[in-house]
């Protein structure tokens, strides 16, 4: 019986490569479809799968022709590309090795993504003042995700290793496939309802853009929307971009980000209480310092050394007081006003006297001078005043012969007539 022979994988994967490396018609393929879970990797290197409606291919394109696309490629993106198919020893996997690409416009589901995040996005959905913070230490944490998925044991173990005094509650939750959009959003409304968490957890794992579309519903925004408790969307890789992380209150770039983003980290706490421990009990010490510093500058005061001294000083100190306040004993100051009065008074009543006399002197100055100038004074000395009709004759123009006059004198008047009259003296 002929012995079989077997061969290696890896010689059979070294035969397979042959065949595709050698045929002519896998040599220059020219190949247009859809991007998916497309990746740009630190040396320059693309790595992405084109796809249509029914297939799938992977995709690589090395920094050295990459450097020459002119645009940015994103999963959704229609693309043209040239290359060549090989296969790939390491994983048995067949890929096209992209040498040139060009843009052949959006996708579908691409445009459909844009159209409705330009929609939300006018109608607020995306404004920060609606954001809900997440709380610093949350007591219970909803996880909405697969329940069989490994993002599910990714978040709760981060969780308990980070901060184990958070409850966990996994609401079984389908994220992908044709019903998964209704569950999200059942789901989300049952988080509110029960009113047992602080926080939610809401995404998957990565997955082409179909697969994550699920959270790129319009019903799954307004639920994310109307949610009174805080939401962190980790939907995906990095990378990966969706609808829901928009709308969320916090977005993650994975399950595992959501995870850490949602609780702090208990070994930063506990560094943290270590250093304020340590910075405590130094503040404790240098107040001590302080004290103690305090004490000695006490202790070597003169008060202590010396407290007569001081005695001496509060003594002359109380002397002074007694003596200010002796003057401003109010029985004192009465007295001295009193005297004070009693100055004044005098002072103003010999101003009086002075002034009383001054104008006493001047007023009998001016009665002298008005008795001088007195025509009464005049006439006891034998002079007379003559008028007519009241008025002083200065003139025998003034009067006629006939005409009665009045002489004034001393001591009375004298009426006359005029018998005549001559002029000169």
């Amino acid at each position: 019986m002929e012995e079989k022979q077997y061969l290696s994988v890896t010689a059979l994967t070294k035969y397979i490569k042959y065949k595709f490396d050698n045929d002519a018609h896998l040599k220059n393929v020219l190949l247009k479809g859809e991007i998916s879970n497309f990746k740009r990797h630190s040396r320059g290197h693309f790595y992405f799968t084109l796809k249509d409606d029914k297939a799938q291919i992977s995709a690589i394109m090395f920094a050295s022709s990459s450097n020459r696309v002119k645009f940015t490629p994103v999963d959704g993106m229609s693309i043209l590309v040239e290359g060549y198919i090989s296969v790939y020893e390491a994983s048995g996997n067949y890929q096209i090795y992209v040498n040139k690409m060009s843009e052949d416009g959006l996708g579908n589901l691409y445009l459909a993504y844009e159209q409705l995040k330009k929609k939300l996005s006018s109608e607020g959905l995306f404004d920060a003042s609606h954001k809900i913070k997440i709380p610093r230490f949350p007591k219970t944490i909803a996880v909405l995700t697969s329940p069989t998925g490994a993002a599910v044991q990714d978040v709760i173990n981060i969780i308990n290793r980070r901060f184990p005094l958070s409850s966990i509650i996994v609401y079984p939750t389908l994220v992908q496939g044709e019903y998964a959009k209704d569950d999200i959003v059942k789901q989300l409304k049952k988080v509110n309802s029960d009113l047992l968490c602080d926080v939610i957890i809401l995404g998957r794992g990565g997955g082409s853009i179909e697969d994550l579309w699920p959270f790129n519903e319009e019903d799954v925004a307004h639920a994310i929307y109307d949610s009174k408790i805080p939401i962190i969307s980790s939907v995906g890789h990095e990378t990966d971009t969706t609808i829901s992380d928009h709308v969320a209150d916090l977005r993650a770039p994975t399950p595992s980000g959501g995870a850490e983003l949602a609780v702090p980290d208990q070994l930063d706490l506990f560094n943290y209480l270590d250093r304020l421990n340590n910075q405590n009990r130094l503040s404790l010490s240098r107040l001590m310092n302080s004290k103690i510093d305090q004490l000695k500058r006490v202790e070597s005061s003169i008060i202590f050394r010396d407290p007569l001294r001081m005695t001496e000083t509060k003594s002359r100190r109380l002397d002074h007081l007694s003596e200010k306040l002796e003057l401003l004993n109010p029985i004192n100051r009465l007295k001295q006003s009193q005297e004070d009065l009693i100055k004044t008074t005098k002072r103003l009543n010999d101003y009086y006297l002075r002034i009383l006399n001054n104008k006493s002197g001047i007023y009998n100055l001016e009665i002298n001078k008005l008795e001088l100038l007195n025509p009464l004074s005049i006439m006891k000395k034998g002079y007379s005043v003559v008028k007519k009709e009241g008025k002083v004759l200065k003139s025998i123009e003034q009067v006629e012969v006939n005409e009665n006059i009045d002489i004034q004198v001393n001591d009375g008047v004298i009426t006359a007539n005029i018998t005549s009259k001559r002029k000169g003296v």
